[in-house]
């Protein structure tokens, strides 16, 4: 069923005022918001994987090892957006290396059709590791395949998500087994669940790497099931999956150069559509005095130009950021172009496939870094998901910044309006005071952790 996202509501649903959330104790022993100090940053919707990739930071690990940490905790903790059939989009820059790469790993349509996509996050995540990691890959997957093994708390962020997506989980073996209560009810926030088959593929992802997924028996397995349930991956598309490394889209916004998804994906054409609008529109004399004004007439123009008119009310998407304290930045968008997806979990995987042919679910993953110099520390770091209205409030923190103006609070990050399916998750700094701020409408978290300064 389609929610009414049509032009006309835009208006009214983009960047309303939020308030903080209440994190239940979740970031207790991770200090929040920002500090002077030399520092590491991660924020995301789901509380549990921003703790991952928090503590991989504090471990040494750099930005893109916390990212790709914290992807994989997701798709246990948070798979309701990003499980391990999911893809993606994720901007790197690396100040130390006067560079800013772009790794696109979408979900792909199979050759023959079907409801069931080809999975690129895998792929793609152990492409950004092995660019710009420096932790062993076996430590930045073994916190996931832990979640999986031994169970976790079903966080606030992750309930509010199951009770809407109830009906696709109640068609589903997997997703029923750990997801609803003996009475068919679905499980609430506390309850600890877990998901030995997908520890069992993250084992062999963490083993055997990329190929623990793509080749040998998961991808046996994922191949068979979408045969016996009408679609039509082969294990030869899934082995020969390639995520992509490449130059992103850069645009300079005030005195600051914006990185942002490059144009041969429908994510990155809608993100350069959408900033177009935003700059001419704050060109002329009622947007250059109502930002906000601006960025409504952009979505609106900019949902035009791509012909959406109404799009689903969940996604299936989330967004996340991570910062190291060599100034290495990472910002990821992921989608399942669904809630869980299709709906379907490949038997003996513990893998929710993604939803295939996606109208224009993966338009609206906009990650972005923003930096005055490609050898300079970002300034911003963050991802709007979801749907246009994540989009756009990714690009009003990304215009205030541009402007001068200083976003230090969670509250000053304006929330999308239609949380938790789209959100906005940033990592903001001003002068040497840095901030993860989550969406103000959600349960998500933003954590800081203290670095010994050089």
């Amino acid at each position: 069923m389609l929610y009414a996202r049509a032009l006309a509501g835009i208006a009214g649903l983009v960047l309303l005022a939020g308030c903080s959330a209440d994190l239940g104790g979740v970031g207790g022993a991770i200090g929040l918001g920002g500090s002077a100090k030399p520092q590491a940053l991660a924020v995301g919707d789901e509380p549990y994987a921003v703790k991952i990739g928090a503590s991989t930071l504090a471990q040494g690990g750099s930005a893109a090892d916390a990212a790709a940490a914290m992807y994989f905790a997701l798709s246990v903790t948070y798979p309701v957006a990003a499980g391990l059939g999911s893809g993606g989009i994720c901007i790197v820059h690396d100040p130390l290396k006067a560079e800013t790469q772009e790794f696109d790993f979408l979900p792909q349509d199979a050759a023959g059709g079907g409801n069931y996509a080809i999975a690129g996050a895998v792929r793609g995540f152990a492409l950004l590791q092995a660019s710009y990691g420096v932790l062993p890959w076996q430590k930045v997957v073994a916190p996931a395949e832990g979640y999986a093994a031994a169970g976790f708390p079903i966080s606030r962020a992750l309930a509010g998500r199951l009770s809407d997506a109830a009906d696709v989980i109640r068609l589903d073996a997997g997703l029923s087994a750990q997801f609803l209560d003996e009475e068919g009810h679905v499980k609430a926030a506390g309850v600890v669940v877990n998901n030995l088959d997908l520890a069992q593929t993250l084992a062999a992802v963490r083993t055997n790497g990329p190929d623990g997924f793509y080749a040998g028996p998961v991808a046996a397995k994922i191949a068979a099931y979408a045969a016996a349930e009408g679609g039509t991956i082969t294990v030869a598309e899934l082995s020969g999956y390639r995520a992509q490394a490449v130059t992103p889209r850069v645009v300079q916004m005030g005195s600051q150069y914006v990185y942002l998804p490059s144009q041969k994906t429908s994510a990155g054409a809608f993100a350069s559509v959408l900033l177009d609008n935003l700059l001419r529109a704050q060109n002329t004399d009622v947007g250059a005095k109502d930002l906000q004004a601006s960025i409504v007439y952009s979505v609106q123009q900019s949902l035009k130009a791509i012909k959406v008119t109404e799009l689903p009310k969940d996604l299936g998407s989330t967004g996340f950021a991570t910062m190291d304290a060599r100034g290495q930045a990472v910002a990821c968008a992921v989608t399942m172009n669904g809630p869980f997806g299709s709906g379907h979990t490949a038997r003996g995987t513990g893998v929710t496939l993604a939803k295939a042919a996606a109208a224009a679910g993966p338009a609206f993953l906009t990650p972005l870094i923003a930096a005055p110099r490609t050898d300079s520390p970002a300034v911003l770091a963050g991802a709007g998901a979801g749907g246009p209205n994540g989009s756009a409030a990714i690009f009003y923190a990304l215009a205030r910044i541009a402007a001068g103006d200083e976003i230090t609070t969670r509250k000053d990050l304006r929330t999308t309006g239609v949380a938790p399916y789209d959100t906005v998750n940033a990592i903001i700094c001003s002068g040497s005071i840095c901030a993860a701020l989550p969406d103000p409408a959600t349960n998500g978290l933003g954590a800081s952790v203290p670095t010994q300064g050089k």
